[in-house]
């Protein structure tokens, strides 16, 4: 496809998966990723990914199962009232459980086509460190730890043969809600630079930043926060492409004009054109129109597409059915194709 369009992450469980006992889950879970990728590539889906089907959660599958945990976190709060929390790291080194190889090597053994491997950024798991610390293990040493796992689960991801490694950084809008000076974003874009300076420039043209406002059951967490004075600062990540909710946003050309301002050389944008928080599925004809909004700002080759962000980041929203989401998909890469053909592409 001459504009490339790529999946962001997460699509609705199969019942058969979110209802199996502990025993049954491994089968379930190959399962259910046999059938997403079988039912990307049969829309005719260019890159493919497990959906993440048997992550947690976008942020957690690192910690799953590591044992100083609590329960008592950091509190992500939603416009609709409802919150999710995060676990409270309770003593160091801190060590990933689980890499997001292992979801990787899952996909590829049903896939025909290149799979591309979201993974966590370290940014959002810097906030598992408690604000009054731990005795024992100060922070500097914690992010050390940090730094070093992160790189290895997008290293593993890259050797594994990965077509990109998206590094979902959804608490980038969230730190300037939290924080409106902007130095809880300044701290998370150093942290996960000092990730990502650590790969080659051939490396990072194949590990792209995805944004987004947030996606669960249905609402956002930071979708009130100027859009605009985040991407400058977003845009001083080394990555090379941006992953970009867009659909959701009521102004678009006002955002895609700071985006053309601020992308860096030799960077892709790939600009949302479905929204999971909107039950409505999207036209082709829709879809068509948001890429040429798109393409009035950037030039083609600059451009791609992809779905505002995951369709259940979290492994109990059922909010979007699974067909819905496979829906909205037809429609960004019939919407994106459509759109090639009117540019001459």
């Amino acid at each position: 496809m001459p504009i490339p369009t790529e999946p962001i992450g997460s699509i609705p469980r199969p019942a058969e998966l979110t209802g199996a006992s502990p025993s049954e889950r491994p089968a379930a879970a190959d399962r259910a990723v046999r059938d997403t990728v079988k039912r990307l590539e049969e829309l005719g889906s260019p890159v493919v990914s497990d959906g993440e089907q048997s992550k947690p959660s976008f942020a957690t599958y690192p910690v799953e199962g590591l044992a100083a945990l609590a329960a008592d976190g950091a509190v992500i709060p939603f416009a609709d009232g409802h919150q999710r929390q995060l676990p409270r790291l309770t003593g160091g080194p801190f060590r990933y459980a689980c890499r997001a190889e292992k979801y990787l090597r899952a996909a590829q053994r049903h896939a025909s086509v290149p799979v591309k491997q979201a993974v966590i950024a370290p940014s959002m798991l810097s906030l598992l460190y408690p604000a009054d610390g731990i005795d024992g293990y100060p922070v500097r040493e914690f992010l050390d730890d940090l730094a070093g796992e992160a790189e290895a689960d997008i290293r593993s991801c890259l050797d594994a043969g990965a077509h990109v490694v998206q590094v979902d950084f959804t608490e980038a809008r969230l730190a300037l809600k939290l924080d409106p000076s902007g130095g809880l974003l300044e701290n998370f874009v150093a942290l996960n630079n000092q990730v990502l300076e650590r790969f080659s420039g051939d490396e990072r043209a194949r590990i792209g930043v995805h944004t987004c406002p947030g996606a669960d059951l249905d609402s956002t967490h930071s979708l009130d926060v100027d859009y605009a004075a985040l991407l400058p600062r977003l845009f001083q990540l080394k990555a090379g492409a941006f992953y970009l909710q867009m659909a959701g946003e009521s102004d678009p050309d006002r955002v895609l004009s700071v985006v053309a301002g601020h992308l860096p050389p030799g960077a892709r944008a790939f600009i949302g054109v479905t929204d999971p928080n909107d039950p409505a599925v999207e036209t082709p004809e829709q879809v068509r129109d948001r890429v040429l909004t798109a393409a009035r700002h950037l030039p083609a080759d600059r451009l791609g597409t992809c779905d505002d962000c995951g369709f259940a980041p979290f492994a109990d929203d059922t909010s979007t059915s699974r067909e819905t989401a496979f829906a909205k998909i037809s429609a960004r890469l019939q919407g994106t194709a459509m759109a090639a053909e009117q540019l001459g592409l």
